[in-house]
């Protein structure tokens, strides 16, 4: 995107709560497509748009989310180093899905899956990956996300065991036919009372949806399927899911993992 639109996108805010804009041509129907269920204005100039406080935009380096001031792109690449074996194994997401009883033909579903950095993990130690995303936005992004990723060689064969659900976790749990080995489930973190500075890409995400309100029902559905283990990711310090005491925890700095082993 040239500076000169962004500073077009950041003097147009504020007056629709939402819109999507296209600069590339070739991807008018996926953002006209988006815009439609979305019920969102649909632009694809600068000098046509009208002002809003966020919006998608479509153009030559892939599919954002932006407020004009911040952006949200997909980018797997600097996530290449944590991907090879060795460092892979002391991930504390791999730790905790990992099972000493077995060891090929991995399935895991991740019921939340934003933008696929966890899912990426999984994929990278074996595990075919499907990732639920209700919110069409998200899911745009996490697409182009994925399609721009295959074009990397180093990330292709992990991207390629990585599909995307779009939809409802419950309604994808709901249809499984065999359960998966493992359930990865992180819902969006109320926001703190605290003053602090929030990631950029939580920034954005939190203006586009609120934080999860049916934490037990979520959990229930998880638990529903049958899968094996359930993986549940927290903030260092923040309570259990939904109250339900993990039967282990993998302990994090900032982040832990709890595990749910049935």
């Amino acid at each position: 995107m040239k500076r000169s639109q962004r500073r077009q996108m950041q003097e147009a805010i504020k007056e629709i709560p939402f819109a999507v804009f296209c600069l590339d041509t070739e991807k008018n129907d996926d953002a006209s497509k988006l815009a439609e269920t979305m019920k969102a204005p649909f632009f694809t100039s600068p000098e046509s748009m009208e002002k809003t406080a966020l919006y998608v935009v479509y153009d030559q380096e892939g599919t954002c989310l932006t407020d004009g001031e911040m952006t949200l792109r997909g980018d797997y690449i600097p996530r290449i180093r944590r991907l090879k074996h060795h460092n892979l194994t002391h991930e504390a997401l791999i730790k905790a899905a990992h099972s000493k009883d077995k060891k090929e033909h991995l399935t895991a579903i991740d019921g939340t899956a934003g933008l696929g950095e966890d899912s990426l993990l999984l994929a990278a130690y074996g595990f075919s990956v499907t990732l639920c995303e209700h919110n069409p936005v998200i899911a745009a992004l996490l697409k182009d996300t994925l399609a721009r990723a295959r074009t990397i060689p180093e990330l292709e064969p992990v991207v390629s065991r990585m599909t995307v659900y779009e939809g409802s976790s419950l309604t994808c749990f709901a249809s499984l036919s065999t359960p998966p080995d493992v359930i990865l489930l992180d819902p969006m973190f109320p926001e703190r009372k605290k003053k602090s500075k929030v990631k950029e890409k939580l920034q954005l995400i939190q203006k586009l949806e609120s934080p999860c309100t049916e934490e037990a029902t979520l959990l229930e559905a998880a638990l529903a399927t049958g899968a094996p283990k359930i993986i549940i990711k927290r903030p260092a310090k923040g309570p259990w899911l939904a109250d339900r005491k993990p039967s282990y925890v993998i302990e994090g700095k900032v982040i832990r993992y709890d595990v749910i082993k049935r």
